[in-house]
């Protein structure tokens, strides 16, 4: 009898596990911390090596995270057809919590679809272009935008002309893009 109750305690053990897996599998996967080896997407370029916000998305197709020397470049990768569509996570360097505009900090990412951004201030990005400044908390976005210019917008309100150059109709948001949708 100790024997089928030691049995059932380890198969109620081993099922308990499985749900487990099965709850942690519906969160995102953790951001990874920015180092030396993380180096740009679109540009090739060391990411340390360029100020402003960075990204990362992480897909389900690759182990490593696709890196972005530009919050900016990251939703625009979101927008491309021809980019991976197994996105399960979207990070950028919250600013408000950043050391300074030339070191953008190393494991300050949030979530992308949940972050404030400014858009048109007069900060570039990385690779000296406009950039989308990401915060977690709208305050941040909202003093960052006085001090700096521009207009704070969610995620899904970024327009695609903003990101994508001016070959995207500005009409439309990142909202229109099914990889904006929060889980």
């Amino acid at each position: 009898m100790t024997l089928r109750i030691m049995i059932t305690l380890l198969g109620t053990l081993l099922l308990g596990g499985c749900n487990q897996n099965e709850n942690a599998s519906a969160t995102l996967p953790p951001p990874v911390a920015l180092d030396s080896r993380a180096m740009g997407e679109f540009c090739g370029m060391n990411m340390l090596e360029h100020p402003g916000p960075k990204g990362q998305i992480i897909v389900g197709s690759r182990i490593d995270p696709f890196w972005f020397t530009s919050a900016r470049d990251a939703v625009a990768f979101t927008l491309m057809p021809d980019q991976p569509r197994d996105i399960r996570a979207i990070y950028v360097s919250d600013m408000g919590h950043a050391p300074s505009w030339e070191e953008p900090g190393a494991t300050n990412w949030i979530d992308a679809r949940k972050a404030f951004f400014v858009i048109g201030s007069r900060k570039q990005g990385g690779m000296g272009a406009a950039e989308t400044v990401p915060f977690v908390e709208r305050a941040a976005a909202d003093a960052f935008a006085a001090r700096n210019g521009g207009n704070v917008v969610p995620f899904a309100e970024i327009p695609p002309a903003y990101v994508l150059g001016s070959d995207a109709t500005d009409d439309q948001t990142v909202h229109n893009n099914p990889l904006a949708q929060t889980n």
